[in-house]
């Protein structure tokens, strides 16, 4: 097959990303793989949609280094190509990266993805599943059971009312961001620094107050789910816990937060069961949990990382296991003869 990574930009990738592990298990299955970027689609007069797409050279890479290398030079080809050349879209890229500096490209994935999906390209995650999950407003849609106790609000006095009812203080941050930035603990209603912090957390708009869980000075839990359920293969589980750096109360790896292994729960297998059905229904293949206790304080659905680390550190390769999923998925499209939708075929 061949598979295209929509990605913000090509020279902002690294080795460790997990589109760069994606990249190099399939290629290592035999599999032809290039890059599209946000300003890459070209929607023609005729209706045809066209990518102008970076293709890996044609042969194998045993580490995530040497594809990286190789994606960043010359050996690389660029060529325009109708989307129905493309068996498999798999978007990648991070819209809060690009709100600030490039709002037009903030929505491409989408948007284009769509395009792709009417004319017979398996798109995943879901285009429209995506739409829906573009913020941390999205985990308000899951059950009360699976979430922490939240107010999303751009006012300060709702949001020192909020952090009254909750004894052990709040996290707040953006509603739209990732990679930890401007999150800050707020012990009470009278902190000194709640002023100071309502301004910087308000510049990006609306802001997520969540009561917080004594649990998550231990770190979070970041647990992959493709198709619905834990992504597991031989036994174990794609899965590993971030722990904060001494004196933060992010576990972001872009935060200096560290990975370490974890062992799987019924406690932590039951709350990734409680978001199993909306997952499904809403066409998100490959989804990254981040779980403190019995809580799921965000979820992450387009570009959840880490899974590089989880490889190495037990040794068990995920990301064959996810590139058999999309093998699958354009068997059973074939089998189909075409009676499936992209949200369908997204989760099977």
């Amino acid at each position: 097959m061949r598979i295209a990574f929509f990605v913000n930009s090509i020279k902002d990738e690294a080795p460790r990303f997990t589109t760069t592990v994606f990249a190099l298990a399939a290629k290592a299955r035999g599999h032809d793989v290039c890059y599209i970027t946000p300003s890459d689609f070209v929607l023609r007069d005729d209706d045809t949609l066209h990518a102008s797409v970076l293709n890996l050279p044609d042969r194998s890479f045993q580490k995530v280094q040497t594809l990286h290398k190789a994606l960043q030079s010359d050996e690389t080809t660029r060529e325009t190509i109708d989307i129905t050349e493309i068996d498999v879209l798999m978007l990648r890229n991070d819209p809060s990266q690009d709100a600030e500096t490039h709002p037009w490209a903030a929505q491409a994935g989408p948007m284009f993805g769509r395009l792709a999906v009417d004319r017979g390209v398996l798109v995943v995650n879901d285009p429209d599943g995506l739409a829906l999950a573009q913020n941390k407003l999205y985990l308000q849609g899951f059950p009360e059971a699976a979430r922490p106790a939240s107010l999303i609000s751009k006012n300060l006095e709702e949001i020192r009312d909020f952090i009254d009812t909750q004894p052990k203080g709040v996290i707040i941050k953006p509603l739209q961001g990732s990679g930890g930035k401007n999150v800050f603990k707020i012990d009470g209603p009278d902190d000194s620094n709640i002023n100071q912090i309502f301004e910087a957390v308000s510049e990006e708009g609306y802001m997520i107050a969540q009561g917080f869980m004594p649990k998550a000075k231990d770190g979070d839990v970041r647990l992959f789910v493709m198709n619905g359920t834990p992504l597991e293969r031989d036994g174990k589980y794609a899965a590993l816990r971030r722990v904060p750096a001494k004196g933060d109360v992010r576990s972001n790896m872009h935060a200096k937060g560290e990975a370490v292994m974890v062992e799987m729960t019924d406690e932590i297998l039951a709350v990734a069961e409680l978001v199993r059905p909306k997952l499904i229904h809403d066409g998100l293949f490959l989804v990254g949990l981040d779980i403190v206790g019995d809580k799921i304080l965000e979820i992450n659905v387009f570009t959840p990382g880490g899974l590089w680390s989880i490889c190495d550190m037990q040794g068990v390769d995920f990301a064959e296991t996810v590139i058999m999923s999309l093998e699958k998925k354009l068997e059973m499209r074939l089998g189909s003869q075409g009676n499936l939708s992209n949200r369908e075929l997204a989760v099977l």
